[in-house]
This record gives C-alpha cells, structure tokens and sequence, in this order.
C-alpha cells in the first residue's frame, strides 16, 4: 500500500460486521473508502450493542449487589452480561482491524520495544 500524506491509497481491509451469519459465523465487509450503506447500519448497531451493555452493566450490578436475589435472576444477568460482552469484543476487534498501523522507528529503540502481537495484544 502507498502512503501519501499519511493515508492509505490502497484497498481497504475486510470489516469485521457485528451480526454473525445465519450459520453462526463471522460476517465481513468490503467496500470502499467512503463506505456506504452497510458500513452506516454497522456503525449504528455496534452503538446500539454498546449501548445496551452499559445499561445490562448497570442492571446487572443491582442484581449482583443485593445478596437476595435469586439464582435464576443471577443466572440471568450472567448471560446477558457474557452476550454483551462477546457484542463489545467483536466492536473492539472490528475497530481494531480499522486503525493504522503505527509507524515503528527503525533502530535501537524498536529493538528495546521488542515485538506486538496484534492478537494478544502483548508485546514481547
């Protein structure tokens, strides 16, 4: 990929979308720079999944604090709790996938910073 003026010229990655398909898989978008359609409703969404788990957050601490409540009702806000979570986690990986690759300096510096596992996120 060219970069001029700190943008890339070339096509742009697969976009993670934050729905899975009817068999249960992960779905991707490919489009152009400016977007469109499909990248607006994804945007939307993925403010409505982190949305809704701040208020699931919020719930489910009420339900966890209070020592009489029902197993059912912790049950409950445990599952809603790991959905949330697994709509924030595949927000965070879409968007992640989205962001620039930083410019690492080439020398004794980047050598001390070891290497970055996009992955993990670790660096070793």
């Amino acid at each position: 990929m060219d970069h001029v003026d700190g943008h890339s010229h070339g096509p742009p990655a697969p976009r993670l979308l934050p729905w899975l398909s009817s068999d249960g898989k992960p779905c991707y978008l490919i489009t152009g720079h400016d977007g469109g359609y499909l990248s607006r409703l994804a945007d939307d969404l993925e403010a409505v999944q982190l949305a809704t788990g701040t208020d699931v957050l919020g719930l489910a601490r009420k339900v966890l604090q209070d020592p009489a409540s029902p197993c059912t009702e912790i049950r409950y806000a445990g599952l809603r709790l790991a959905e949330c979570l697994t709509d924030a986690l595949r927000v965070a990986e879409s968007r992640g996938s989205r962001l620039p690759a930083p410019d690492l300096e080439v020398g004794e510096g980047a050598r001390r910073r070891g290497t970055h596992n996009a992955r993990s996120g670790l660096w070793s």
